[in-house]
């Protein structure tokens, strides 16, 4: 079977900071390829539209894939599923992805019959027996596991017992080289465990996979990392060496193959205090850069988000890094009952540091427990603002106020750390990289303003909303049972995935 897999455009963030491969999809493309299947794989963000639709006409795929893994995404993966079914109507539309698995019901509903089933979960399993089953009757596929169509749900979608007979097909995927972030440009993906053993209530990693933490082999992990081309690796693992020792056997095998790269990593700030040793060791080995979800500069807010640690803890761990002599990144959450105080205290706070600090918006989603306990009530139910960098819900300053203040904080980072600032500190780095064509983050210094904009911001709550997003089917309540919000379920003790009837997605 001819198979057309499609990643959609990126966000708003990533038109600055970053633009990363879709390793996901590359994991489902290999999948789909070892069983049999030819294999074509389109990147949005690099690409246009009617290079989507082009490839439709001269390729005419009989099935195509879309990853949803953004809210944000939502629109554009149902118009084109509609443009698909009206230029190859027989052809096998399916979507998959992290937010695809917990707004289930309403994609299907906006998309009227153009979407033929979505993938709850890992889709590596899931993808191949789709497509086989496909193939023999499409009016039954709401039987697998992991597969919802109009007419039911599936049984809940199994975990995978392990990582290791898993790689990305990179291979397929054209342009590479206009994957980057910050200074690594080019740079690839890879990933080491997959899932987070922690609850933060505003997000939704954690009930994706259960709970569940999973890791990939040191010698799986370094024969993956020895294939990749690019200087530049990002290690997209939720919490970066949550186990030390899986971090040093990683490490010994990159270090005896003589692997030269440079890293960027996400970890938690406990983390980084329990695990010093081995960030300093990683360091070493090419270790450049490092976000550390800081979330609160206060230790009400971070109790609030359920982050189970303190905020002097916090200021340790940025601390320690610096000691280690990582450049470090940290995000902030802005609630919209935040007022000029609040925002003032804020701005303070990040010029006195070194490090780079970017705020996102508090945002409740499908799948994190403050989609379901939020009792403010959404402003909007566009899926387009649900980007973590629009308010969508009631800001205690007016809206437009809001967005003055928001990006008015958001400019001690372009002040310091982008423009003229960041090319006077990078000069050879960014010598290097036009010296070979690389011109993604020298771009990417003097795009703040056109895109950072209040005005731009408060416009977009104006455009006409093509699909509403559905609410929570009861009342906001304080408390709502973890187990109710996984897309995979923990294992039994006999070792069976239990099935509980998985609810529909609001």
């Amino acid at each position: 079977m001819r198979v057309l897999l499609v990643n959609p455009s990126g966000l708003m963030y990533s038109r600055i900071f970053l633009r990363l491969e879709p390793l996901g999809l590359e994991l489902v493309a290999e999948a789909v390829r070892r069983a049999g299947h030819d294999v074509v794989l389109l990147d949005l963000q690099t690409h246009e539209h009617g290079d989507y639709f082009r490839l439709l006409e001269s390729w005419k795929p009989e099935a195509v894939g879309f990853s949803l893994n953004y809210l944000a995404n939502v629109p554009e993966v149902i118009d084109l599923a509609k443009a698909t079914r009206l230029r190859l109507p027989g052809c096998l539309v399916f979507v998959g992805g992290h937010s695809a698995s917990f707004t289930v019901r309403e994609i299907l509903e906006h998309a009227g019959g153009a979407i033929d089933c979505v993938v709850r979960g890992e889709g590596e399993d899931t993808a191949p027996r789709l497509l086989e089953a496909a193939a023999e009757d499409r009016a039954g596929l709401h039987a697998l596991a992991g597969v919802s169509t109009r007419a039911g749900d599936g049984p809940a979608p199994a975990l995978r017992a392990g990582l290791d007979d898993l790689s990305p097909a990179r291979e397929l995927l054209a342009r590479r080289r206009r994957y980057f972030i910050g200074v690594l440009d080019p740079c690839a993906s890879v990933e080491f465990t997959r899932g987070c053993p922690w609850d933060c209530a505003f997000c939704s990693g954690w009930t994706f996979y259960g709970r569940s933490y999973r890791k990939v082999s040191p010698e799986r992990a370094a024969e993956d990392l020895a294939s990749v081309r690019e200087p530049g690796v990002f290690i997209v693992d939720d919490v970066a060496f949550v186990d030390a020792d899986h971090g040093y056997a990683i490490g010994e095998l990159v270090e005896r193959r003589g692997i030269r790269k440079q890293y960027y990593l996400e970890t938690r700030a406990d983390v980084l205090l329990r695990n010093q040793e081995i960030f300093r060791y990683w360091k070493r080995l090419g270790l450049r850069y490092m976000f550390v979800g800081l979330e609160a500069i206060d230790d009400a807010d971070l109790r609030a988000f359920r982050k189970r640690t303190t905020l002097a803890k916090s200021l340790e761990a940025l601390q320690v890094a610096r000691s280690i002599g990582l450049t470090v990144a940290v995000n902030v959450i802005a609630d919209p009952s935040w007022d000029e105080q609040r925002f003032a205290a804020v701005r303070e706070w990040a010029t006195s540091v070194p490090e780079i600090v970017h705020l996102t918006v508090a945002t409740p989603y499908p799948g994190t427990e403050t989609w379901h306990t939020e009792a403010r009530g959404l402003t909007t139910r566009d899926y387009r603002l649900f980007d973590v960098q629009h308010a969508v819900l009631p800001t205690r300053m007016p809206l437009a106020r809001f967005y003055e203040e928001l990006v008015r904080t958001q400019q001690v980072l372009n002040r310091k750390h982008l423009g003229w600032a960041a090319l006077r500190a990078t000069l050879g780095i960014a010598a290097r990289h036009l010296a070979h064509g690389q011109t993604n983050f020298v771009r990417m210094l003097w795009k703040f303003d056109r895109v950072y904009d209040p005005a731009l911001l408060l416009r977009d709550h104006g455009r006409a909303c093509p699909y509403a997003m559905g609410l929570p089917p009861h009342a906001p309540t304080s408390k709502i049972a973890p187990e109710q919000l996984y897309v995979h379920r923990p294992a039994a003790p006999d070792g069976r995935t239990p099935d509980h009837g998985r609810p529909h997605a609001p």
